[in-house]
């Protein structure tokens, strides 16, 4: 699997960022020699793993933080984006219970929509991820009821006006088509409430099908259903490259399938 790890750092950054002290205060405790690493009485400059080396202050050891796990679930269709549903129907959470981290979803996908969805326990991941001004681009597969024409391919392209404002411009490319339905790959960088279903429906066509394929760049492969990977680090660096998230090595990758 795919384990992002803390690289060593100067003891003074480590005790700050886990909000014992701040650096100029971590440094006073070092030099009063409250600190060791290993065992050993810790020196200014001295550095450290937080996410596998013993570091105490006054004899206590301190809580060392998880490993950084990013995957990407194929999320099946009638499964809710959640680790729990008071309904009880099945969540993500049944396709992830060998992930001994505690994990969450990176934005959602509804009910019925299937594909790739990232999972993680890095917040600020999350939340650079999802945040607007990254328009990172995600990429679907779209199914919908009869053949839209191209003034309807036209107004999807530019932009459609929905109850809670008008859409960015997508890209949208036809795939092929039947007598009854027509299939497309669309690309948006917003993340709106059932986005694409709405925009289909305002132009009288509704979506029968559908799934996310890519997320930037970064594709499913050949995961099916139900099944999940480990991002690779050129995945994670890609990512990181587009919302300036500092994220820390791996040790390599493998794929899943669900027990």
């Amino acid at each position: 699997m795919v384990l992002f790890k803390l690289m060593e750092q100067r003891l003074q950054k480590i005790l700050s960022e886990m909000g014992i002290a701040s650096r100029r205060k971590a440094e006073e405790l070092i030099l009063e020699s409250r600190v060791t690493v290993n065992g050993r009485v810790a020196t200014i400059g001295m550095k450290a793993d937080a996410a596998k080396d013993h570091i105490k202050l006054n004899g206590k050891l301190l809580i060392r933080p998880e490993p950084k796990v990013y995957l990407i679930l194929n999320k099946p269709g009638q499964v809710v984006t959640s680790l729990h549903d008071p309904e009880g129907r099945p969540t993500i959470k049944d396709f992830v219970k060998k992930v001994k981290y505690r994990i969450y979803p990176v934005g959602r996908l509804d009910y019925d929509s299937e594909g790739l969805l990232l999972l993680t326990n890095d917040g600020d991941f999350t939340q650079a991820l999802l945040h607007p001004s990254k328009k990172i681009p995600k990429t679907y597969l779209v199914k919908v009821k009869g053949v839209p024409g191209e003034e309807e391919i036209h107004k999807l392209r530019s932009g459609i006006k929905l109850e809670d404002g008008m859409t960015a411009p997508a890209k949208i490319e036809k795939l092929r088509k039947t007598e009854n339905n027509a299939w497309f790959e669309m690309t948006i960088h917003e993340g709106r409430k059932r986005q694409i279903r709405r925009m289909f429906d305002t132009v009288g066509h509704s979506v029968l099908k559908l799934k996310r394929i890519r997320i930037n760049g970064i594709a499913l492969r050949d995961l099916k259903p139900g099944e999940y990977r480990y991002l690779t680090p050129a995945e994670v660096n890609k990512i990181k490259k587009e919302v300036s998230v500092s994220i820390g090595r791996d040790k390599g990758t493998r794929t899943r399938r669900p027990q």
